[in-house]
């Protein structure tokens, strides 16, 4: 591997202004040969032809020629080690997935988050429950944070005190192994947290740094005095600004402000240091081959400081990503990234990949833009913001796919748009608090019970709290036994389910929500949760209402049988693969929301009344997009026409319609 590396740097020597070094020759020479997948050195050579220009052009955007070519080489290294030992059934994976390269977007995909100890205690209970989530059609799991944490508040996990140990209540680096090879024996990939911004302050590099060891300072941004950390303050928000104020914290053992931009424990890693990124390749690969499918790319937006900025999506984050993923595509071509980058709608594709990053980039993203519309719909009862702003988002990539949700282990951030509010006459600000209000109950006429999280007085910014069950108001209709209230909020819960699995993509159901759970009224009761009022909407699963889901009788039976009858049929129509996009169509209705998509062999027209009253939608337009004689594929019922030509939709309801396949 050194002999190697000296190849590269002389290739970095010898042809300086090539538009990128070429790969080097005897790259796959020390690997063995396979008898079931052919000589494995020759698979290697052909993916570093093809990977390698990707690799050493994003590390030399970001470190320069000569560093940018040492630590290509560190990586193709790295990258053919973590290859020469891949067990054979991630081989065949890696082979498989490379000829079904859209798997990601098949409409087969459904995804459920969890957090392991909640849902199954640990990773072994996890395999005992994987018949539970096949009946729902899962096909995606994504568990939340595994690896050993700090001690004590560690942000959900995200303080990350070890990346090569699980926490020891959840099981071993073995136990990950089992559960990996059973979720994919029964068709499921695996998806964990990767936190790229920061470690913990107990982990092993900040113990160094603090011990006083050069190199490992040097994986931290540290500063002498405030004159540097006053200056970025300027132009940085505040993340937690209730219990973390501030960016920087003081640390007397390591005798300098390092950089914290989540809490004091958190310590942001320096990726302008390539040693960092090397580190997190190895982890990576690591990782990877204990059958980890799907890595979820935390805080993302974060990774790169500049000063005057607010230091999130720096072009650098990209060029990281396009790195790291060409480590993997050399090393576990199998491996998808999703970026973890809740950002304004006008920021979030260059994550998905735009300009030379084109397909270089994450896989996935989270559609929030989608997410807070349903919520803003479902409130306001009105289409309108959400057909402006939804319809102006420019086109994803075709070969990136959408993570779409109705909510997700965080709390929702009213991200509504100021410039999509004024285009309709009315303040954003105002909307953004109307929502913050309206899912908390505050307002006459809410049944909702969430919870505002991190007002911030300053800014009037207020963020929410809950489960769908609670923030749709089935948590107040179940406890006052009101049968119309919970039908509609059945209903309403369907109708948001139906635009997160029609829109195209990979719809997550977080766990909990397809069995219609409640907030967890003892969330402050736990240590360490008191402060953060989102462990009220992550409960653990709750094994009564489980019991039910298949009595349709009860809310649990309703809710569950909505979730399984939307993932049965989308994975029949091939209209909702991820490459199609969605537009949305004219708004006849200020209740109703028509979503279309155009598939070679047909169209798909979805249709949403997002109000508890009855709505029509215009005859015409059915007979314009060609569905006048569908029928809906959710029901196999044929369309309610009324007597003056319209289509009729009682409260909440919902249509998937198609037009006849093409020839």
């Amino acid at each position: 591997m050194q002999a190697l590396s000296r190849r590269v740097r002389q290739n970095a020597s010898v042809t300086p202004t090539s538009p990128h070094l070429p790969a080097p020759s005897g790259v796959g020479d020390t690997l063995p040969g396979d008898p079931t997948l052919g000589p494995l050195a020759a698979i290697f050579r052909a993916r570093v032809e093809r990977w390698w220009p990707d690799l050493i052009d994003a590390l030399e955007a970001l470190y320069g020629t000569e560093i940018g070519a040492a630590t290509a080489a560190e990586l193709l290294a790295i990258a053919e080690q973590s290859y020469a030992v891949r067990p054979p059934a991630l081989h065949a994976r890696d082979l498989e997935r490379t000829l079904h390269s859209d798997w990601l977007q098949d409409p087969s995909m459904i995804g459920y988050a969890a957090y392991t100890e909640r849902m199954a205690g640990d990773l072994r209970g996890l395999i005992d429950q994987i018949p539970y989530l096949r009946e729902l059609g899962v096909t995606y799991l994504h568990l939340m944070p595994l690896l050993r944490p700090r001690e004590g508040d560690n942000d959900g996990g995200y303080a990350v005190a070890d990346y090569d140990e699980i926490r020891p209540d959840l099981g071993t680096m073995d136990d990950l192994t089992a559960l990996a090879t059973s979720l994919h024996e029964a068709g499921i990939n695996l998806t964990l947290d990767l936190v790229l911004n920061h470690v913990a302050r107990e982990h092993e590099w900040a113990v160094r740094a603090r011990g006083g060891d050069p190199a490992y300072r040097a994986y931290f941004h540290v500063f002498p005095d405030r004159e540097m950390p006053d200056a970025y303050e300027r132009t940085l928000p505040e993340v937690f600004p209730d219990f973390a104020p501030g960016n920087f914290t003081w640390d007397d053992e390591l005798r300098g402000w390092v950089w914290t931009t989540f809490n004091e424990w958190q310590w942001d890693v320096a990726w302008s240091n390539p040693a960092v990124l090397v580190e997190y390749a190895r982890i990576i690969l690591r990782l990877a081959n204990r059958g980890v499918d799907v890595f979820r790319l935390d805080a993302i937006a974060f990774m790169w400081k500049r000063m005057g900025t607010d230091c999130q999506g720096q072009p650098e984050v990209h060029a990281i990503t396009q790195a790291l993923k060409a480590l993997t595509r050399l090393a576990c071509p199998s491996v998808a990234f999703k970026a973890e980058a809740i950002v304004a709608p006008t920021k979030l594709l260059p994550y998905l990949g735009t300009g030379s990053h084109t397909g270089k980039v994450s896989d996935l993203a989270y559609h929030n833009s989608l997410m807070v519309q349903i919520w803003s719909m479902l409130a306001s009862r009105d289409v309108r913001l959400a057909a402006h702003a939804l319809g102006n988002l420019p086109p994803k990539p075709a070969t990136a796919t959408w993570l779409t949700y109705l909510r997700c282990h965080d709390d929702i951030g009213w991200a509504i748009m100021d410039e999509d509010a004024a285009a309709l006459g009315f303040s954003g600000a105002a909307h953004r608090k109307f929502l913050a209000q309206w899912y908390a109950g505050e307002i006459l006429g809410s049944p909702a019970t969430g919870l505002v999280f991190q007002y911030n007085p300053a800014t009037d910014d207020r963020r929410t709290s809950g489960t769908a069950a609670s923030l749709l108001a089935l948590e107040a209709a179940e406890r006052r036994g009101d049968e119309r209230a919970i039908a509609d909020a059945t209903a309403a819960l369907r109708l948001a389910h139906s635009l997160v699995y029609s829109w195209g993509g990979v719809p997550v159901i977080w766990s909990g929500d397809e069995l219609g759970q409640p907030n967890d009224s003892e969330w402050a009761r736990e240590v360490g949760h008191e402060e953060d009022n989102r462990w009220a909407h992550r409960p653990r699963l709750d094994l009564a209402r489980a019991a039910d889901r298949h009595d349709p009788s009860t809310v649990a039976g309703r809710v569950h049988s909505d979730l399984v009858v939307l993932g049965q049929v989308r994975a029949t129509l091939p209209h909702l693969h991820a490459s199609i996009e969605s537009r949305v169509g004219p708004v006849d209705d200020p209740g109703v929301l028509v979503t279309v998509r155009e598939h070679p062999i047909g169209r798909f027209v979805g249709v949403h009344n997002v109000t508890p009253g009855w709505r029509s939608w215009p005859g015409h337009r059915a007979h314009e997009l060609g569905v006048d004689a569908a029928h809906d594929h959710l029901t196999g019922e044929p369309l309610n026409w009324g007597e003056d030509g319209n289509i009729w939709l009682p409260p909440y309801a919902v249509l998937w319609l198609t037009t006849p396949d093409a020839d």
